[in-house]
């Protein structure tokens, strides 16, 4: 547990000063990125679904504005969550806003826990840059909540709930496991001081190593925690755009040791020399995607298998420029891997 906490203590403060030094200006990738994802207003658009806007994406907006030290988009993002997501009776957000008739709206008022994460880790990181007093107040308030609504425990440790309804049955609960935002969570503890955080980092490495499944021993997307550990049966028994998530997570939290990134790389290794890697494996019957996983994906991928060859000394691979016409969710997945490349480069 002490370990667990020391970590956490050098990652906040090696990821405040490399992102700083790395962000010294916007560059052409987030220049490109505002223009095909971020409104006027600060809505940022997931336009790979029909144009929604939900917390997930307006944190990782915030996330970037302050990699970037770009305090205008900040301040532009943050009042338009403020605003539409930010109504609830706690500080939590309503996880999803859609266009309409009136100028859109509230779709689902139930929140989504890692964009609650999001939302908090970066308006802690824009504290802490800019040395703004509300931007620290408001991320304590979304972590304190995180902590006394979505922490529950079970007899496999602490877990995070993915939402506050919807998640808790009585043949158990279901998790998903790249919620696990585990850079976010090291910044939770010295954000809100609580003996849980640490735990429910533990409990989430313990989880990785325990709920796995196929023939590549991955976890699933979606688990059910209830007397043993079980794909999720309400999901698809697939590893795939959600987990897919969890190695990028590990590295930047620097957890990314060879055991806790080995089921990930033998998968993608299996296709070294293959003319594409899948986006997706099905973990009931070992079947894979046709087709071949996005850029950003592709940039996690590439990430995580450096840090295999190299023996877990960080380095940064080479990734592609974002380009127009790309897929939402990759645009997120490529900026957040190059984030996490510059700063789990600090060891």
């Amino acid at each position: 547990m002490r370990m667990i906490r020391l970590v956490a203590g050098a990652f906040l403060v090696l990821a405040c000063a490399s992102g700083a030094k790395a962000g010294a200006a916007p560059d052409a990738d987030w220049l490109l990125y505002q223009k095909l994802y971020i409104g006027p207003e600060g809505r940022v658009i997931d336009t790979g679904n029909g144009g929604i806007s939900h917390s997930e994406g307006q944190g990782i907006g915030l996330l970037l504005a302050a990699h970037h030290r770009d305090r205008a988009a900040f301040d532009k993002i943050w009042r338009w969550t403020q605003l539409n997501l930010q109504f609830r009776a706690d500080r939590l957000l309503a996880w999803k806003w859609a266009p309409g008739e009136n100028g859109g709206g509230i779709a689902d008022a139930n929140n989504a826990t890692d964009g609650d994460l999001f939302v908090a880790w970066a308006l802690s990181r824009g504290a802490r840059l800019w040395g703004e007093a509300q931007y620290l107040q408001a991320a304590r308030e979304i972590s304190r909540d995180i902590r006394v609504k979505m922490i529950v425990q079970s007899d496999h440790g602490l877990l995070l709930l993915p939402a506050e309804h919807g998640f808790v049955k009585p043949e158990g609960v279901t998790i998903n496991l790249s919620y696990w935002l585990f850079p976010a969570l090291q910044d939770m503890h010295r954000l809100d001081p609580a003996p849980e955080w640490a735990d429910l980092i533990e409990s989430g490495l313990n989880l990785l190593r325990s709920g796995r499944f196929g023939r590549w021993q991955l976890p699933p997307d979606w688990l059910r925690i209830a007397d043993k550990l079980e794909i999720a049966p309400e999901f698809k028994p697939r590893f795939s755009y959600d987990a897919v998530r969890i190695p990028l997570y590990l590295i930047w939290a620097k957890l990314d040791n060879a055991d806790n990134l080995k089921a990930f790389n033998d998968f993608w290794g299996h296709f070294t020399g293959a003319r594409f890697v899948p986006a997706w494996s099905a973990l009931s019957d070992d079947s894979i995607d046709s087709y071949n996983a996005s850029a950003g994906i592709r940039a996690i991928i590439s990430l995580a298998r450096l840090q295999a060859t190299v023996g877990g000394k960080a380095r940064i691979p080479r990734l592609p420029r974002l380009e127009p016409g790309k897929d939402y969710y990759s645009a997120n997945l490529l900026l957040l891997t190059k984030m996490a490349a510059l700063e789990s480069r600090a060891r």
